[in-house]
Formats: C-alpha cells, sequence, structure tokens
C-alpha cells in the first residue's frame, strides 16, 4: 500500500529565536500541539524548510518542528558563514527543545539532514526517542571527492560541463577550494554566478529520473547563494570534525536509540556506500533500500518509505 503525503497545512505557531549575538534562526511547529514531537532537519546544509516538509508527518499524531538552519530560509543574517558550524547548529537545536519544554523527541533528517541528525543524537542522546534518516551522508573526505570532484562526473558528464566549466583548468584540481574562493568573494556577481553553477549540479543528479522544474527552485539567487555558499564552507572544513570518520567512530553512543535507514538505490549525490557503513554499525536500525530512487525524498518510492516509518514510529 502507498502513503501519500498528508495534505498541505499551515504552522500553527513560527517565531524567531536569538541563538546568538549574530544568528537569529527561523522556527515553526505544526500538527498538533499535544502530538509526539518530532524536529525535521533539513539538507545542505543551507537548504532551509519547505512546506512539504510538514505532510510527511501525520498532523493529528505529531508535533512537528522545523527550522531554517543558520543563514538559510527566513533565519538571519542570510547566507552568514560566521558562526556557522556543525556544533553551533546542535546548539540550535538544543535551544529550540528547551524552548519549547520538549524532554524527548524523535529526530527526522535526510542527506546533510541525516549527517545532523546522527551528530545531534552522538551529542545529546538522551534527547532522541528515534531517528529516521534518508540518503546517509557521513561527510567523509571521499564523499565530498565522489561529488563534487571526480566520480558522479562520470555519470552525468553532460551536467558536469555547467559546474566545471565556469572554473578556470588551473584551478580544476580542487573545485571545492575554487568554489569556495568564488563563493565568498566580495563581488556579488561572481558569488551568485558561482552559486547558482553549484546548486544546479546537485539539483541535476538528485533523482533517478531528473525533472527540470527541481532547477529552478535555484533560479532564486537567494535560495542558491545561502545553499552553495553554506555547503562549500561546510565542507571544506570538513564539517568542523575532529577526523574524517567521527560519525562511524562515535558511534556506540547511539547504538541504545531505534530507528530506521532508508536509502535511494541509485543515489549519486550520498551514494550508498555511507548508508551500507552505518548500517553494519547500527544493525537494529531498519533498512530500507529503495530499488527505484536516486537522492530525493520527493522520489515516490522513498516518500513513501519515509511516511510509514512516521506512522510507524509514533510509538516511541
Amino acid at each position: 500500500m502507498k502513503n501519500k503525503l498528508y495534505p498541505k497545512i499551515k504552522p500553527y505557531n513560527d517565531f524567531y529565536l536569538k541563538a546568538s549575538n549574530l544568528h537569529t534562526i527561523y522556527v515553526e511547529e505544526s500538527g498538533n500541539p499535544k502530538g509526539k514531537p518530532v524536529i525535521f532537519l533539513h539538507g545542505g546544509p543551507g537548504g532551509g524548510i519547505e512546506p512539504i516538509y510538514r505532510q510527511y508527518f501525520n498532523p493529528k499524531k505529531w508535533r512537528i518542528i522545523i527550522f531554517d538552519q543558520r543563514g538559510c530560509g527566513k533565519s538571519l543574517p542570510h547566507a552568514e558563514l560566521k558562526e556557522n558550524t556543525t556544533w553551533e547548529l546542535i546548539k540550535d537545536i538544543e535551544l529550540i527543545r528547551t524552548y519549547l519544554k520538549i524532554k524527548k523527541w524523535v529526530v527526522f533528517g535526510g542527506s546533510w539532514g541525516s549527517t545532523l541528525s546522527l551528530c545531534y543524537a552522538i551529542t545529546h542522546p538522551k534527547k532522541c526517542k528515534a531517528l529516521i534518516l534518508r540518503g546517509i551522508f557521513l561527510l567523509r573526505k571521499f564523499e565530498i571527492q565522489w561529488f563534487y570532484q571526480n566520480g558522479c562526473s562520470m555519470i552525468y558528464p553532460d551536467e558536469w560541463e555547467n559546474y566545471k566549466n565556469i572554473i578556470p583548468k588551473k584551478e580544476q584540481n580542487d573545485f571545492v577550494k575554487a568554489y569556495y574562493k568564488r563563493l565568498t568573494s566580495n563581488n556579488k556577481a561572481i558569488r551568485i554566478k558561482a552559486a547558482t553553477a553549484w546548486s544546479k549540479w546537485e539539483a541535476s543528479t538528485s533523482k533517478l529520473v531528473q525533472e527540470k522544474k527541481s532547477l529552478h527552485h535555484f533560479d532564486n539567487p537567494k535560495v542558491a547563494e545561502a545553499f552553495a555558499r553554506i555547503e562549500c564552507h561546510y565542507f571544506i572544513n570538513n564539517a568542523f570534525f575532529k577526523n574524517d570518520n567521527w560519525i562511524l567512530k562515535n558511534i556506540n553512543k547511539i547504538k541504545h536509540i531505534p530507528g530506521a535507514i532508508i536509502q535511494g538505490r541509485y543515489d549519486v549525490v550520498c551514494p550508498m556506500q555511507s548508508a551500507w557503513d552505518l548500517h553494519k554499525k547500527l544493525n537494529h536500525f531498519e533498512f530500507y533500500i529503495i530499488d527505484k530512487a536516486g537522492h530525493s525524498m520527493l522520489e515516490k518510492d522513498i516518500q513513501n518509505q519515509l511516511i510509514d516509518c512516521t506512522n510507524r514510529f509514533i510509538k516511541y
């Protein structure tokens, strides 16, 4: 039986929360104020939230908390890189939890959201009832190399041309470094050109069968700039981890937490190797390989499995 998205809903509460002297984050609550709390951690980093994210949860049973991570969406200041690290985002998640007087919650995240979910759970294991993870990204150097330097380029050589061609040949030995230089330029035109190319490369590879309309999201320069700048900032700094395999080296801290891993077989953005590596460490988690899917949570079979999990995980 296919699980369809729940009907569109609007937040019953939205607000801004002062996260530091510099950053203010946008937070919204929807669904049932007395329901089971779940926090949705969006991708990127720098992706921001979309209204459709609310539709993966039964609004009668879940209290759905979603926020724009530092520098993106409605959070301020826009595209800001200062005080923007994995560990500061984890502090923000805890700030939201304590502000809303929530003792424990289910954590839901895909792509970068899976990275952040795992980091949060490792740091605050007693605050997590369960994890629902999709499109696993452990942010190891070879994962960045695969997508931004050499690997996925061989599957999508046509789309790679657009990503590659704005960087001079003499800088093409390190695309992340070359893009970072442009995304942090004082020249807005240079920043936007780089941001658009970076963002559309990811959008053009995210589904098993691509849809051109997925690219139009990044025609908005404001959206593209936050997405590309913040992603590149995290990637060039290895997510601010102490070592390259930080998540798996600390995974024992969450072996008592129930969870599920949902992974598209043909995900070329976050290839299945990372989901497999995580599965072997967390073999008590439910593990679903979605055969006819890539990376996107909008693909029907991934969508179906995610909603199946949220329907069942209400028991936690």
